[in-house]
C-alpha cells in the first residue's frame, strides 16, 4: 500500500480494483497534500465514518458482490475499472442466464452493490444507462417472480415457542429476546444492538429505558434514530417488558449490552454481545420446537421462518390503525407496512358487494 501522503483519493491502487475488501481504503489525502500526524489522524477518523455508512451486513454483501464482479472479470479479460456500461450489462446478462442463475432481486442486489463499490473507488456506475437499464428491465419482464414471503408468526405462533425454552437463565434470555424483537417490530440487528443505557459502548445501536406503563427503545436503526415504545402485556407470561425485566434482573445486567451470551451451563451471563445470527437461529429452533406448520417439512419450516417473522407478525396481528404499525417498524411509507402484513386486509373490504354483486 502506499503511503498516505502520496496516495490519491482518485486513482485508486491496483489491487483495490481487483476486490479489496476495505471499503474505507479509498479515503486518502489528496496528492498534492503532505502528510502529518493530524491530517493523518484525519485520514483515520473519515475511513471509520465511511465504514459506519452501511450496516455490516450490506457491507459484507458489497464486498462479495465485487469479488464476484472482479473475478468475472478477469475471466473474461476485462478490466473492471472504470466501469464500461457495456460490460456491466453483459455481466448482468451471465447472472439471468449462466450455469446457476440468479433471482431477479439478487442481480438487482449486485448491480446495488457494484455501484457502491465503484463509487467507493471514485467512479460512478449510470445505472440509468441504456447498456445497463435495458438490459435489467429485460431481465426482471422475463425472470421475474413474485416475491417470497416470510411467515408471519402471529401472537399464539410467539407464545407457543417461548414455552418451548427452558427455565434457565439462558431461557429467559431468550424468551426477553423473542417477546421485545416480536413486540417492537424489530430487525434482529436491532435486538442484538440494544445497550441498558445510552453511551454504554461504542458498537451500540439503542438503548432501553423501562417505565412503569412499559419500555421505550431509542434505537439507531435503518432509517435514522426512532423510538419504539413497547407496552406492558395482559399476563406476566405474555408480557415481554416482565420478561426483560426478568433477564436483567437474573443476568444482573445494568450496563452494556442487553443481549449478551451466557455460559454453557446457562447459568451465567457473559460479556459479549450476542451476534444477530443468534435471532435467526432461535426462531427457527423454537418454531421446529412448538410444531408450527406441522405440514411442513422441516427444511421448509427452517426457509418460511427468519428475523422478518417477528416483523410480519407484529404488523399482521395488531388491530390498530395502520399508521401505528407504521411507526413501530419504521417504515417511510404506508406501502412498505403493507408488505409486511400477511393476510389482515384480506377481504375486509369487499368491492364486488359494494359494486353492487
Amino acid at each position: 500500500m502506499t503511503s498516505k501522503g502520496n496516495e490519491s483519493s482518485t486513482s485508486p491502487p491496483e489491487d483495490q480494483t481487483q476486490g479489496e475488501t476495505d471499503e474505507s481504503a479509498a479515503i486518502a489525502l489528496p496528492a498534492d497534500v503532505a502528510g502529518s500526524g493530524t491530517m493523518d489522524r484525519l485520514v483515520d477518523t473519515a475511513r471509520d465514518y465511511a465504514r459506519a455508512a452501511a450496516s455490516d451486513n450490506t457491507l459484507k454483501a458489497y464486498t462479495k458482490d465485487w469479488a464476484h464482479f472482479t473475478r468475472w472479470c478477469r475471466m473474461k479479460g476485462a478490466a473492471p475499472l472504470p466501469p464500461a456500461p457495456e460490460l456491466i450489462g453483459l455481466y448482468l446478462a451471465d447472472l439471468a442466464a449462466g450455469s446457476r442463475p440468479l433471482s431477479v432481486s439478487t442481480i438487482d442486489r449486485r448491480l446495488s452493490g457494484l455501484a457502491w463499490n465503484t463509487a467507493q473507488r471514485g467512479f460512478t456506475l449510470d445505472r440509468k444507462n441504456r447498456h445497463i437499464a435495458t438490459v435489467l428491465a429485460g431481465i426482471k419482464r422475463k425472470h421475474a417472480r413474485p416475491p417470497v414471503q416470510k411467515e408471519a408468526i402471529l401472537a399464539q405462533d410467539i407464545l407457543a415457542m417461548v414455552a418451548t425454552l427452558p427455565q434457565d437463565l439462558r431461557g429467559l434470555r431468550d424468551r426477553a429476546l423473542l417477546l421485545i424483537g416480536y413486540a417492537g417490530g424489530l430487525r434482529r440487528s436491532e435486538i442484538v444492538a440494544l445497550d441498558r443505557h445510552k453511551g454504554d459502548t461504542p458498537d451500540s445501536g439503542g438503548w432501553v429505558e423501562i417505565m412503569d406503563g412499559g419500555a421505550l427503545l431509542t434505537l439507531n436503526a435503518k432509517t435514522g434514530w426512532r423510538e419504539v415504545e413497547i407496552g406492558r402485556g395482559s399476563s406476566d407470561f405474555s408480557c415481554p417488558v416482565r420478561a426483560l425485566e426478568q433477564w436483567l434482573h437474573f443476568a444482573r445486567i445494568d450496563f452494556g449490552p442487553v443481549f449478551v451470551r451466557t455460559a454453557r451451563d446457562g447459568t451465567r451471563a457473559l460479556d459479549t454481545r450476542l451476534n444477530d445470527k443468534h435471532v435467526a437461529r432461535l426462531i427457527k429452533q423454537t418454531v421446529e420446537d412448538a410444531g408450527l406448520r406441522p405440514e411442513l417439512s422441516k427444511a421448509d419450516r427452517a426457509r418460511l421462518y427468519s428475523g422478518h417473522s417477528l416483523r410480519a407478525g407484529l404488523a399482521s396481528s395488531a388491530e390498530v390503525d395502520e399508521r401505528y404499525i407504521q411507526k413501530q417498524l419504521g417504515h417511510a411509507s404506508a406501502e412498505m407496512t403493507r408488505r409486511y402484513q400477511r393476510r389482515r386486509d384480506r377481504f375486509r373490504v369487499n368491492l364486488t358487494k359494494a359494486a353492487g354483486l
